[in-house]
Parts: structure tokens; sequence; C-alpha cells
């Protein structure tokens, strides 16, 4: 077992859902976690792992706890320096902030700072994977996989399509959304830690010509990941109505045109009629909470239990820049407080399984990410459970360690992150 570090502190790994089972029967706490080559090689006791790889290096993380690096489902990476514009609801905000900064993500040298920029500030708020949109420039998708590339960071993204309702410079064509999604996804899918996700903004923005060559696309390559929008407000819906008239609601638009299956990834999702809700059940799709969004910009109150026992997939995500933090862990917060106002007070298993295997399971990479197991990558991050005197104080009083990690959950922030692990490596060296 050469090369092998071991780190030891409080080790959190899942064993099941804190939805199916008793909230803390679905995880374990181990002693010591073993690395090697990029992956999860052993956990267990330290004596053991160290008997296991004799000469292992230790990283010791006293009174610090060690779990999988988050998850975030629903992202646009091209809004991160318009993030928290105030005051307008999704269409006039869409208008006003996203679309006069997405038009400058033609510029590669532009796309590429951003890119970075994102990256670096979603990773020291501990999140190691993410699934974006990009703009409608391939540009913006080769910056986004080649800045993840050097950081051998496992992410997906894809070119949004947008052939109406956007501005001159902002839209494409059923044809050239097709060929150009197609040339990305052919050069970047598979390649070290990157997928592909098929983009079709929202069907405000694109044609059924356009959604009809998504679903083309999608067809011609199954394994790739299709992610859009659905249902985020009720004036929304209703341009929906008014654009499909044939339609048999907002989901029929997608279902319709070939871009409604298991691998299919529909953020928001907070206004669904029964139809909807059965038929993203019967295919096994995914839908994506964004609880910092849909309060920022006003859009509803997820039915989050509800879908959750309908046997829905359902991920978590910061929605960055129509969500108002990077931090998965303010997400969590923000799910719990929506879970209040709906009658429900999620547990600190559930929160933490949303934000890491839950989301991973959206993903389709529950054997890669979002937990720690033996042959998983190593993507974990190391959280501290007194990162700040009022953390810390409300620590000291918690009985075990689910209290103590709800403290951090409500109360957490990026000096919450004491470490960050991606393929294996440190973020701090």
């Amino acid at each position: 077992m050469q090369g092998t570090v071991i780190l030891k502190g409080q080790v959190l790994s899942f064993i099941g859902s804190p939805f199916a089972d008793a909230p803390t029967d679905a995880a374990r706490l181990d002693e010591a976690i073993a690395l090697r080559d990029g992956q999860i090689d052993a956990i267990g006791d330290l004596d053991d792992l160290q008997r296991q790889a004799p000469g292992a290096s230790v990283v010791a993380y006293p009174d610090k706890l060690i779990t999988a690096g988050f998850v975030d489902a629903h992202v646009h990476f091209p809004q991160t320096a318009m993030i928290a514009s105030w005051g307008k609801r999704l269409i006039d905000w869409l208008n006003t902030y996203t679309f006069p900064e997405e038009m400058r993500f033609g510029d590669a040298a532009y796309a590429a700072e951003i890119a970075a920029r994102y990256l670096d500030l979603s990773a020291a708020h501990g999140t190691t994977t993410m699934c974006s949109f990009a703009t409608i420039h391939p540009e913006s998708v080769s910056a986004f996989f080649a800045e993840a590339q050097r950081r051998n960071q496992r992410v997906i993204a894809g070119k949004t399509c947008m052939d109406r309702n956007a501005p001159d410079g902002l839209r494409d064509t059923a044809q050239t959304a097709y060929d150009q999604s197609r040339a990305l996804l052919e050069k970047w899918h598979g390649v070290d830690r990157i997928s592909y996700a098929i983009t079709p903004r929202f069907s405000p923005t694109s044609t059924p010509e356009q959604l009809e060559a998504m679903g083309a696309l999608w067809a011609e390559h199954p394994d790739c990941l299709m992610q859009t929008h659905l249902s985020e407000q009720v004036d929304e819906i209703a341009w929906v109505h008014d654009l499909f008239p044939n339609a048999r609601d907002y989901l029929d638009t997608y279902e319709a045109h070939g871009l409604l299956g298991e691998r299919g990834l529909y953020g928001h999702a907070i206004h669904l009629e029964e139809r909807e809700r059965a038929r993203l059940r019967e295919v096994g799709a995914a839908v994506v909470h964004c609880p910092t969004s849909n309060t920022f910009i006003g859009s509803g109150l997820f039915d989050l239990m509800g879908l959750m026992r309908e046997g829905q997939t359902i991920g978590l995500a910061t929605d960055t820049g129509g969500g108002s933090s990077f931090s998965m862990l303010r997400t969590m917060a923000a799910a719990y407080e929506i879970g209040q106002l709906r009658g429900v007070a999620l547990h600190a298993a559930q929160l933490l399984w949303l934000a890491t295997a839950g989301s991973a399971r959206a993903l389709h990479m529950t054997d890669r990410i979002g937990n720690l197991r033996p042959g998983m990558e190593a993507d974990l991050i190391v959280l501290d459970l007194a990162s700040t005197p009022a953390i810390a104080q409300r620590t000291a009083r918690a009985e075990d360690i689910w209290e103590a990690l709800f403290a951090t959950i409500m109360m957490g922030d990026d000096r919450a992150i004491h470490d960050v692990w991606i393929g294996g490596q440190s973020r701090r060296g």
C-alpha cells in the first residue's frame, strides 16, 4: 500500500438513507480513513489501517469531522459575479442581471477567470462536485472543464441552449445548439473526471424545434445527464402555458420532445401538478431542491418530505447566482427552514445526506462520490464543529455528534471547512 495517506478524526459515512431508516441508524462513525491513488482504500480503526499500510503517513484532525465532500446538483457558474443581486422576480431577474452577465462569456479569458473564481469559492465552502449550466458560448463550457481538469475535480456541465426570449448575442438556433453541444460532448464527456450534461435552459427560452434537437442528442447519448428547470414560479408556469398551449403541463413541454428520462435533472420543481409528480417518479428522474434561491427570488416552498414519501429522487443545490450563497451548509440550513414552514423538522443526518449521497444519487454517481466507502473517489472535507465562538459554545453543550453537526449546519460558513481533499489531494497542501 505504497503512497497511502491515513486521515484520523471522526469519519462519518452513510450505510443507508436517513429518509428510509431512523436518521441516526443510517450513518456510522469510524476513527480513520486511508486514501491511495485518489481513492478511498479503507475505513476503520487507526491501528488496523496502519497495520495494513506500514509506513503510511498519518494526518491527524483532532476534534474534527471527516465526511464526503458536498455535491451541488444545480449551479450556474457564469452567475458567480452577480450573485446576491437585489429585488427581482425570476423573469425580470434574468433580463436585468443574468443575461447581461452571461453575454460576457464569449470571451474565453473572462470565462476562464470566472470558472477559476467559482471553483475556488465553492471548494472553500466544501463543495467538491457540482453540476453546472454554462452559457450559450462553447468557450464557457471549455473554460469550466479545463479549470476543473487542472484541479482533477469531478464536475458536470453543459452548453446552455436558448433560441428565443433572450437578448441578441445570447441566442443560438436548434441546429447550432445541437452541433455545438455534440462537439463539446464528444470532446469532453468521460475525459478524466468530467461529464457532459445536455442543457436546454428551460422551455420558455427554447423553441419546440430546439427542444426536439436536444431530445435527439440525448437519445443518441443516453449515458449523459440532461439538466433544465421546471415549475420554479407560478408566473413562469403561466408563461409556459401561453408558449405551449397544447401541452398538458410544464413537464409535458419536455416529455413531448424526448427530454424526460431517468437521467434528467429538473431544477426547482416547486409547483408540480399530480401528473408531473407521477411521471417524474415513474421514469426515475431527479428533482433538485434549491432552497436559498427559492426564498431569495420568492419562488415558493419545495415539498421535500411529500416528494420523498412518493419515492422521488431529490438532490440539493445552491443554484449559484439565483441562490444567495456558495455554501452547502447555508443551503442545508435553508432546507431546514423551509421544512419547518411546511411542518417538518429535518434531522442533521437527513440534511447532510441530501448535500452528499442524495445529490450524488440524483447525478447517478453513487458509486464514485457523495459517501465514504472503499473504492470511491477520495473527495472529502474536514469540518470544524467549533469554527466560531458562537458555534463552539453551542457544540460544547451537544450530547451527540448530530447535535454538534446541526449547530454547524445552521450557523456555519467557510470557516467551518477545515480542509478539503479532492482526488486524494489536500487543498491546503
